[in-house]
């Protein structure tokens, strides 16, 4: 059975128009005006409404072992909830530590997301070592579809890679022609700062910036991008936080070095405050980079608005109380992360476009367009167009609601954005075609999502160094 959406006002990336949207074979079929809907086919009145292509969050982890313990979610349930928050893609970092092996793990994420997820993803492969198996292997993955990298330049002998290792991942990605997205700080920095704060005796979460301050963060994107310049590469900075930081990726933007920023929704909205509570209140919004000085939110703004910040993905991270108290003693124990997959497109949208600091286009483009097309998604994902799969979002700019744990769909138990007002929320959210999501309620096919497989797009340059 087909789908007619009528009425609605659609907005994309660089375009707004009132027209009728036809789909049929999960794909869109037509646009426009004036038409009748084939025999059979439901009709979506979206009258009053704008219509979005459904948004990509660029930055999730789902399945996550993590300072000894596990994120805590499901395919099954962060599916669900990224939906009735209008995202209808995520892409899941793939995060085997430095101690397992890459394409066991690689094969593990994979199973555990294979029919568990309502909406569609994909994966980015985390490179954590680098050893003689390691070539043969990215290439195995690359070849399966999952045509990006992730790196860490924290978390010393767990995650993070040395610099010889960035090089030479850095180099592999570019012959591949596969974009390398990265955590951008200095470990051995945060290690020393760590050491001598709990040495001091000062081991609360309040002290978690200060062992991870803003030059740390500004180093680390320093870094990344000279490695991504002088290999040629293609380079993504993951959940950019502060001025500086931001400073050093638009300086290697500007002299010519591909690279793509991204920040996530908690730096938009929360400040270093909210991790200075006492006990657990300060515990439960620990992530790195951490909560920033309030200053930095208007520059984010700001960037995003301009394009200098490409992207907002959410780092979805979730652990609940009981998990963030293993830190009770030293706040380098709080496993770090923060839900939000549910929020992100209600909080942009409200405390962007509503309060002025984000245009209408830019908020499309930078929440489903600019992830499409630098992850290897556009124009099937992206976009409303003839031929791309119909994921669309009804979205009532007339809701208004408060976030809660209360009212959340997600399993953890608590809201980092506790008592934040939205304005406008996804009333239909559709999956190739199929309703999804009725009115902030799940209505459709739990294990609908499909892995989508990527092809490399970046130009293989292969030995070709800036030198």
């Amino acid at each position: 059975m087909g789908l007619l959406i009528r009425g609605g006002e659609i907005v994309t990336a660089d375009s707004r128009s009132r027209n009728d949207i036809l789909i049929e074979d999960e794909t869109i079929s037509r646009i426009g005006t004036g038409f009748d809907a084939p025999p059979g086919t439901e009709v979506i009145d979206a009258t009053g409404k704008l219509v979005f292509p459904g948004f990509i969050d660029p930055h999730v982890h789902i399945h996550l072992p993590f300072m000894a313990t596990f994120a805590k979610d499901t395919h099954a349930n962060a599916s669900v909830s990224a939906l009735i928050g209008g995202t209808t893609t995520f892409i899941e970092m793939c995060c085997p530590s430095r101690h397992d092996d890459a394409l066991e793990g690689y094969h593990t994420w994979k199973q555990t997301a294979e029919g568990n997820s309502a909406c569609d993803y994909a994966f980015h492969m985390a490179v954590t070592r680098y050893d003689a198996t390691t070539e043969a292997q990215l290439r195995e993955i690359v070849s399966d579809g999952t045509a990006s990298f992730k790196i860490f330049l924290a978390y010393k002998n767990f995650f993070g890679v040395t610099d010889e290792e960035m090089f030479r991942t850095l180099k592999l990605a570019a012959s591949l022609g596969v974009v390398t997205t990265a955590h951008c700080e200095n470990a051995e920095l945060i290690g020393q700062l760590q050491q001598i704060l709990l040495a001091a005796g000062k081991t609360g979460p309040e002290w978690h910036e200060p062992s991870r301050p803003e030059s740390v963060e500004a180093e680390g994107t320093t870094r990344f991008a000279t490695f991504v310049e002088q290999t040629r590469a293609a380079g993504y900075v993951v959940h950019l936080s502060c001025g500086p930081a931001l400073r050093a990726a638009v300086e290697a933007k500007l002299r010519g070095v591909k690279l793509y920023v991204e920040s996530v929704l908690p730096h938009f909205l929360l400040d270093r405050t909210y991790a200075g509570r006492a006990g657990v209140e300060g515990m439960k919004h620990i992530m790195s980079p951490p909560l920033r000085d309030r200053r930095n939110q208007a520059k984010l703004w700001s960037a995003l608005n301009t394009g200098l910040i490409d992207t907002v993905g959410t780092d979805h991270c979730p652990f609940d109380t009981e998990q963030k108290l293993l830190g009770v003693g030293a706040f380098t124990q709080i496993p770090n992360g923060i839900p939000g997959i549910e929020d992100r497109v209600n909080l942009m949208y409200t405390h962007g476009v509503r309060r002025g600091n984000l245009d209408l286009h830019r908020f499309v483009d930078a929440l489903s367009t600019r992830p499409a097309q630098i992850f290897g998604l556009f124009p099937r994902k992206g976009t409303i167009a003839v031929g791309s799969d119909a994921d669309l979002v009804v979205y009532d700019t007339d809701y208004r609601g408060t976030i809660s744990a209360a009212t959340q769909h997600g399993i953890n138990d608590y809201n980092g954005f506790e008592g934040f007002a939205i304005e406008g929320h996804p009333s239909v959210v559709t999956v190739r075609g199929k309703v999804q999501v009725r009115d902030g309620v799940f209505v459709g096919e739990p294990g609908r999502g499909r892995m989508l497989r990527r092809e490399p797009q970046y130009c293989a340059r292969g030995a070709d160094y800036a030198y």
